[in-house]
């Protein structure tokens, strides 16, 4: 008999912990592992589990990064990333070969030196003082590992999971609906959501988009910030999406978007506000097949359970909201402490978002894109 032994060697501090940095992988069958810091040589990621065979539109993907990256306005940071992809491996003469889809994406105009004032100091509601922590070091350049710019990853791996959902009918769709007090009062089923990208706030109304961008400006000039809400929709989800115990659809959702950097909140359907009412008022109402529809699609009187029941998805639209806080960085005097504990003032330097809100709307779709997929996926192995 053969007996292996393995040996770990473990680093241990002076109290006999031992730290690494977990939790960079997202999904099950569709799987986006993502590495990199924002200050680095490149951010990246691998996408596992893609089915081979899938045509791979690089100028769309590009796109989607373009719709995310710093520099698109005047109401976002003003770092120039070209954010250009580079696919290392997982596709040949355009599709997929269902290998694993490894990628780069160069950071090419990091200015570190606008972050020496905070190497011994902690950002108010930054990762600063967590990271420090936990780890017993941290990458004060950006943020590091703790930087939005992490998300360029995500955009790529749910730019691919778009094009898989095409084939399928299925469409993510997102949009701001609310930058601090200025709420956007109209339903999605009221807007015409291909109009979202000619606002820079991208928000599908132009009278609000208007008051939204005068807001930011106002709340900029103050040297502050200011957060708001990214509503989202699907459209053509099939019936039988989401496991009904622990991975039910909308729970996955949630994890997803709470993953977000500023996510503060998320609620599907009619959500906290189905508080308000009776379960004889929420309750959507199953309609009696349509005689003229060949298929018998299954339909509801309305939608408040926003397009899952049980965990499960029913066909219906899937819609949710996911809320931002405003970005932590402020141009304004705060107090702080040092890493010795003694109290110091610090103030933000360098190139921030004053509202993450237009940029942060594909990273939301990007995650239910994932999200989808991966239920897709395993849904097709829970029959025979």
């Amino acid at each position: 008999m053969k007996v292996q032994v393995i040996i770990l060697w473990l680093i241990f501090d002076q109290n006999g912990y031992f730290y690494i940095m977990a939790g960079n992988t997202f999904g099950t069958l569709f799987r986006l592992t993502t590495f990199g810091e924002s200050h680095g040589a490149a951010i990246g990621g691998i996408l596992d589990g893609c089915p081979a065979g899938l045509e791979i539109d690089i100028e769309f993907i590009q796109k989607e990064l373009q719709r995310r990256k710093p520099g698109q306005s005047y109401i976002t940071t003003q770092r120039k990333e070209e954010d250009k992809v580079n696919f290392l491996s997982g596709i040949f003469e355009g599709k997929t070969t269902g290998h694993p889809i490894g990628f780069t994406i160069e950071n090419t105009n990091q200015k570190s030196t606008d972050y020496e004032h905070i190497k011994d100091t902690f950002r108010p509601s930054h990762a600063d003082f967590t990271y420090q922590e936990k780890y017993g070091i941290r990458d004060y350049r950006g943020g590091g590992r703790s930087s939005a710019r992490e998300t360029a990853c995500r955009i790529v791996g749910g730019a691919i999971a778009k094009l898989y959902l095409n084939h399928l009918n299925i469409s993510v769709q997102g949009y701001v609906s609310q930058v601090g007090p200025i709420k956007l009062e109209k339903s999605y089923k009221d807007l015409d959501l291909t109009k979202t990208d000619e606002s820079i706030i991208r928000c599908p109304d132009a009278a609000t988009a208007y008051k939204m961008v005068s807001y930011i400006e106002d709340v900029r000039k103050d040297g502050d910030t200011i957060g708001g809400i990214v509503s989202c929709v699907v459209k053509g989800t099939p019936i039988g999406l989401g496991e009904p115990v622990f991975d039910k659809l909308h729970a996955d959702l949630g994890k997803a978007m709470l993953s977000i950097n500023a996510v503060k909140g998320f609620e599907y359907g009619e959500g906290f506000n189905s508080v308000n009412f009776k379960g004889s008022e929420m309750n959507d109402v199953f309609l009696p097949f349509d005689s003229a529809q060949g298929d018998k699609k299954v339909r509801t009187l309305t939608n408040h359970s926003g397009g899952i029941q049980g965990g499960i998805s029913n066909g219906e639209d899937i819609y949710f909201n996911v809320a931002f806080k405003p970005v932590a960085t402020i141009m304004q005097d705060q107090q702080s402490i040092d890493k010795d504990g003694n109290e110091t003032t610090i103030k933000g330097k360098g190139r921030h978002d004053p509202c993450v809100l237009p940029r942060a709307v594909p990273i939301v779709e990007s995650m239910a894109a994932l999200v989808l997929v991966d239920h897709i996926l395993r849904n097709k192995t829970s029959k025979i």
